[in-house]
């Protein structure tokens, strides 16, 4: 499958593996000492552990080593805090090695099942100025809760953090220099993976390009809190004649910093809160929205999409990470422990995800993913 970094022609700065040629050298390094190491020697035990760091170090891509120090990194950290502070590690260590559940382990220490949940689920994977402020009080916030899953929009870490009413990016956004870091740092994430669009993971032509009514001057895509640009850029580059209108839609601020954004994609400034003025698009996309806020807050924005939907017509597609019940990515499980901090919100599971859109007037038609994916693009339609 074609990455839609090198597709459209960028910099492979964050896609490639940072010392690739070195690779069999450190494989054989770790198979030479792998047989010495039944001979119980310190020594070699640890040259084997620098080889084996060596080894991740030239395999992992600089995508790869940003999100780990940046969220995977402090996120087990405060998970391992918290997790002392309510006695988890002392929890799982009896029993007799037998396996615990989640949600007996919270009842067993009195402890919201969710939260433990989220903190087990990354410590499993595991295996910045301003979000570091978060993540260095968040175990003083949840002390304080009385260890209550963050759920109120108006009452996250982040903002307990900063002495703030602001939501994170609320907060952000008075700050131009940090403001324009993070919008950075989301496209630097999204790097080095399939994307929904690509041929093989979602079919555009099939789902989305059939069944549309033809017309030039019809929304055929409305990207909702796009952002700068880069998910409408990348589809208008792979489907350049579309039957319709391509439709970026974000708060003024931040789409007064678009600096390349093709001709043919319109601008216009939305806030997702209010009435969505175009009407029967035959998509509205969402990627990486819904994470940023808790239920009661995501009815509200889908009911502007669904009053906006034209039934049997109209699509919602949304593009974001869904948890599966075991072997979840690490990278998932680090967005969500900093999506509570910074959000009161979460990394949803699929059952979550059909929830919550069904609460919303929505069917769930199809989620399609790749092996190489780490979102999942939910497919729906009104109910």
């Amino acid at each position: 499958m074609e990455s839609n970094e090198q597709a459209g022609g960028l910099p492979p700065i964050a896609l490639n593996p940072c010392d690739l040629e070195s690779v069999p050298e450190h494989i054989q390094r770790i198979n030479d000492l792998g047989s010495q190491l039944a001979k119980g020697d310190l020594g070699v035990r640890l040259s084997l552990l620098k080889s084996a760091r060596n080894l991740v170090s030239a395999l992992e891509t600089p995508r790869e080593t940003m999100i780990k120090h940046c969220w995977a990194q402090p996120a087990a950290f405060i998970a391992i805090e918290i997790g002392t502070k309510i006695g988890l590690f002392k929890a799982l260590s009896g029993g007799n090695g037998n396996y615990k559940r989640a949600v007996d382990l919270a009842e067993q220490l009195g402890i919201d099942p969710p939260l433990v949940n989220r903190l087990l689920r990354h410590l499993a994977a595991m295996g910045t100025e301003h979000v570091r402020n978060a993540v260095d009080t968040f175990p003083e916030f949840l002390e304080k809760t009385n260890y209550k899953t963050p759920t109120d929009a108006k009452n996250s870490p982040y903002q307990y953090a900063h002495n703030t009413e602001d939501n994170m990016l609320e907060h952000l956004a008075r700050d131009p220099v940090n403001f324009e870091r993070f919008h950075n740092h989301m496209s630097v994430y999204r790097q080095g993976r399939d994307n929904w669009m690509d041929i093989g993971f979602f079919p555009v032509e099939e789902r989305l390009i059939s069944g549309t009514n033809g017309k030039e001057d019809s929304a055929f895509l409305v990207d909702i809190g796009g952002s700068l640009g880069h998910d409408l850029q990348e589809f208008n580059r792979k489907y350049p004649k579309v039957p319709g209108r391509l439709i970026l839609q974000d708060l003024p601020h931040v789409l007064e910093k678009i600096q390349d954004l093709d001709e043919c994609i319109e601008q216009m400034p939305y806030d997702f809160f209010t009435e969505q003025p175009i009407k029967g698009s035959r998509a509205y996309f969402m990627h990486s929205v819904l994470h940023d806020w808790p239920d009661d807050v995501n009815l509200k924005i889908l009911a502007r999409v669904t009053e906006a939907m034209k039934p049997g017509y109209s699509k919602l597609l949304v593009y974001e990470n869904v948890i599966p019940a075991t072997g979840a990515d690490w990278q998932a499980t680090a967005e969500d422990l900093m999506v509570m901090i910074t959000s009161s919100s979460l990394e949803r599971s699929e059952e979550q995800w059909r929830t919550l859109l069904g609460g919303a007037g929505l069917k769930v038609c199809m989620i399609w993913r790749t092996e190489n994916a780490l979102e999942s693009l939910i497919e729906c339609e009104l109910a």
